[in-house]
């Protein structure tokens, strides 16, 4: 990954054009750079990377409506369409909403990845209901932080796993139950759980399994992926077997153990950024931001994550001084 000069982006029907003012890095940089993905997402380098954006829409494409020249708006844009480190990038009108009043552009470019990854995991995929019990692994991340907080609007009990320096941090939240992974195993103190979100994979995918009651369920967003992921990406049929043989290994555990797991990936939605917009406005969901750098020191903020220093929440990448 390198600086470059690139042209403006093409701008169709569907697009609006947008001036950056703010991305933020998540793991699936990594994994889109390295090209872990490079099987399902067929990206045609040169490519400018960014999965989140906020800024300022400057041109709108024939065929749009809902967006004006002149509005703030956040998106996650679609996959092989991604590009929010840069200073204009071009996205589908169904993928963008305006950015929650609440928030500045910088604070908004924290939000669609983890917010849309937390509706999809706990309203259309696990149907959370009041009640239920949901364990969140990692909870000071850009996405547990995020789950949190919307699974307990969702009237869940949730328990979180957290090092000792963020756990009031998640109490504030709203964990009702903190495990301090550097001092216990939450699988000897757990149980019952009704959802798990694992976002570490590995054994403690595994050992999250034997924490759900019967019927329940684990969401893996590392993986391994399943054939639902395939798809998902309308990827070919045989790939949809290629993932069943990645998880075969968790698949067979959870339904030895009567419980059941799915992999998600989650997608751009417009729309639903727009109802996740009402909840920050509302005070119910907060961004929480860890860091933030300018837009000339985008690797160093890649580092930042990649080498672990993050301590909570999300690392920002701002293109303007007074991060306005």
């Amino acid at each position: 990954m390198r600086a470059a000069e690139v042209p403006e982006p093409t701008v169709g029907d569907r697009d609006v054009l947008v001036r950056v003012s703010a991305a933020s890095i998540n793991p699936l940089d990594k994994l889109v750079r390295n090209g872990e993905l490079k099987q399902v997402l067929k990206y045609k380098r040169p490519f400018v990377l960014g999965h989140d954006v906020a800024g300022v829409v400057t041109r709108v494409g024939s065929a749009v409506h809902g967006l004006k020249v002149g509005d703030e708006v956040y998106a996650r844009p679609r996959d092989l369409r991604v590009g929010g480190f840069a200073e204009f990038i071009a996205i589908d009108m169904d993928d963008v909403a305006p950015k929650p009043a609440s928030l500045t552009l910088y604070e908004a470019a924290a939000v669609p990845l983890v917010a849309l990854a937390a509706w999809q995991i706990l309203v259309d995929q696990a149907h959370v209901k009041p009640g239920q019990k949901v364990l969140i692994h990692a909870g000071a991340g850009g996405l547990g932080s995020t789950v949190i907080q919307l699974a307990k609007h969702l009237g869940a009990t949730v328990a979180t796993t957290t090092d000792t320096d963020t756990e009031k941090l998640v109490r504030d939240l709203g964990a009702d139950v903190v495990v301090d992974y550097t001092k216990e195993d939450f699988s000897n103190v757990l149980s019952g759980y009704d959802l798990v979100l694992d976002s570490l994979g590995g054994t403690n995918l595994e050992k999250s399994l034997t924490v759900l009651k019967p019927g329940g369920l684990a969401i893996g967003v590392v993986g391994p992926p399943d054939a639902g992921f395939a798809k998902h990406l309308g990827a070919p049929s045989f790939m949809g077997l290629v993932m069943n043989t990645l998880s075969r290994k968790v698949r067979k555990q959870a339904k030895a153990l009567g419980v059941r797991y799915q992999f998600l990936f989650m997608q751009a939605s417009g729309s639903q950024l727009r109802k996740l917009s009402a909840l920050y406005d509302s005070g119910k969901l907060r961004p929480v931001i860890d860091s933030t750098f300018p837009f000339d020191q985008t690797l160093e903020a890649m580092a930042h994550v990649e080498q672990g220093r993050t301590k909570a929440g999300k690392v920002v990448v701002s293109m303007v001084p007074d991060n306005d």
